[in-house]
Parts: structure tokens; sequence; C-alpha cells
């Protein structure tokens, strides 16, 4: 045998002892990904929420939807943190995000600009879903029991939460303007935008602000959590229902997964009830009893206070 043939026989033997240990059999291949196992790892089915809550009830919650849809689905689902609520409309535009829960007016807006996307579930509490105006005990402001009573806002420091929330600006608006308050009555002829319902209730009940405008869930979660002291901030005026938070599926899913992947989707999300210890958990951390069927009609009027104030064009 030649120099070169042994030392070729050497790095062989070596080959057929280090592949064992790496868990690989001594006929594997030592290329790329095989095809097969690329295509697997390419179906991930990525998750996201718009950030109206503090990160660390948002990772709370969406890491164990991810778990669950998971587990009921077979494939892998992932969390998908955005910064604020116009990221998530962006991500879902370009495909970034997969299955993404929206409020009403980001829902629309993400559907204007994704074609086919399909609205597939929302809460129970969502069909009639409310805002609360909070005051400072110190700002002088009382509770009333109509609309016209918001006009006590005029002159006041008020703030909406994140600029393109349903709950904290869009509905808000709405009602402010039947009211016969613009944006410009308010002091400095100009409202706040906090970012979030928890930022607007810690501004407000603070004192940096006379009044702002919070979901209902998130301020009742607040007073049984202790976090709203009612010494400090009251609420003040509770709004009349409107549609509000739903489930949207970009519209590629079942090319992407298989037929009917899009319907399972669903299915598993409308299937969650507290019986099961899992879904119990989801079910409280989301403040409903249980998903229900949703569709596009329903959120009609969000798209008409949304092109009213500018905010859909």
């Amino acid at each position: 045998m030649t120099i070169r043939n042994r030392a070729a026989a050497t790095l062989i033997g070596a080959a057929l002892v280090v592949l064992p240990w790496l868990g690989l059999p001594p006929t594997a291949p030592v290329s790329p990904l095989r095809p097969a196992a690329a295509e697997q790892s390419q179906k991930v089915l990525r998750l996201g929420a718009i950030p109206d809550q503090k990160p660390e009830k948002l990772n709370r919650i969406y890491p164990l939807v991810a778990d669950e849809l998971s587990r009921q689905l077979g494939v892998k689902v992932v969390y998908v943190p955005v910064v604020d609520y116009a990221a998530a409309v962006s991500a879902f535009r370009t495909g970034a995000l997969d299955l993404v829960w929206f409020g009403g007016l980001t829902g629309v807006q993400a559907r204007l600009q994704k074609p086919g996307a399909k609205v597939i579930a929302q809460r129970d509490i969502d069909v009639a879903f409310r805002t609360i105006f909070i005051a400072s005990t110190r700002s002088g402001l009382k509770p009333v029991n109509s609309l016209q009573g918001l006009t006590q806002l005029k002159g006041k420091r008020f703030t909406f939460g994140s600029e393109i929330s349903t709950s904290g600006r869009l509905m808000p608006q709405y009602f402010l303007s039947q009211a016969g308050v613009k944006l410009s009555d308010f002091a400095g002829g100009a409202p706040g935008f906090s970012g979030s319902h928890d930022a607007t209730i810690a501004l407000v009940q603070s004192g940096a602000y006379d009044a702002g405008a919070v979901n209902e869930q998130v301020w009742r979660s607040s007073l049984h959590d202790g976090k709203a002291n009612r010494a400090k901030v009251i609420a003040i005026w509770k709004s009349p229902g409107y549609p509000d938070y739903h489930w949207i599926a970009q519209p590629d899913l079942d090319s992407r997964f298989g037929k009917g992947f899009t319907s399972r989707v669903q299915k598993a999300i409308l299937s969650w009830r507290s019986s099961d210890p899992t879904q119990k958990q989801i079910l409280s951390l989301f403040g409903a009893q249980q998903f229900t069927g949703a569709n596009a009609a329903a959120y009609e009027r969000i798209e008409t206070v949304g092109r009213q104030i500018g905010k859909i064009r």
C-alpha cells in the first residue's frame, strides 16, 4: 500500500469512529441538510399579538398559546414579540407572522393590507367590548351616566393608549366626538398617547394626566391585582359595546401546512375549555370563558370609524 493510500485509509477509519460519537450511522452523508428535513424545518407557525399590555404579561400568555397550539396541531409554533401595534400589522403584511391576535382597528388594517386574510375567532367578551374612561381623584372629575357628561373633560389633561388601539383610542375618540369634545379641547390643545392600557392607568393614577381611556378588561384586572388604587383613580364612564379583539390568519396557511390547516387552527382555538388545566390558564389570562367564531363583517363599524378619524385610508 502506498503512503497516499495508507493516509486515506487512516482518515476513513477516523471518520467511522467520530460519526457514531455524533449520533450518525457510518453511512450517513456528511452533506448539507437533506431536502425532506429542510422542508420540515420550515413548517413553523409564527404567532404574534399587539403589545397592548406590559411585556411580562404578554410573555405569560403567548408562549402558553404557542405550546398548546403546537400540541393540538402537530407543528412547531413559536411566539414572536413585536415592539408596537404598527409593527404587528407590518409583520403580518410581510408574512413574518402567520397568526396574530389583533384589536379591532389593527385587524381591519391587517386584512386591508393582506387580501385573503381570515378572521377565525374572538373571545366571548369581544362581541360587545367596552372602553372605560378613568380619572385621577385629584382632577375634580366625577362619574357620569350619559355620553354628554364627557364634556367635563374639556380643558383637562387627557391621554389615550396606543394611537391605533381600538379600545384605547379609536372608539374613545368616536365617543368624545359624539359628545362634542374635540381633541383640541384638551389641555395643551392635544391629548397624550401612553402606548398601552397599563401605562394609561399608571399615568392617570399618578396625576400626570387628569383622565384617560382604557379597555374594560385591563381596568378590571388592574383593580383585582391592586395596581389601580380606587383612592387615586376612578372610572367615570363606561361606553356602549363594540366588536374588538380577534385572531387573524394568513391566507396561505393551507398551501404551506396542508389542506384544511386554517380550519384546524380555528377548531383548536374554539375547543379550549376550562376543564383542561392548560386551556383554563390560557382562557383566564385572556379574561374569557371561551373563544367563539368571528367574521370580517362584524368589524365594518370599526372600519367606518377608522376612516372617519383618518386611521384607515
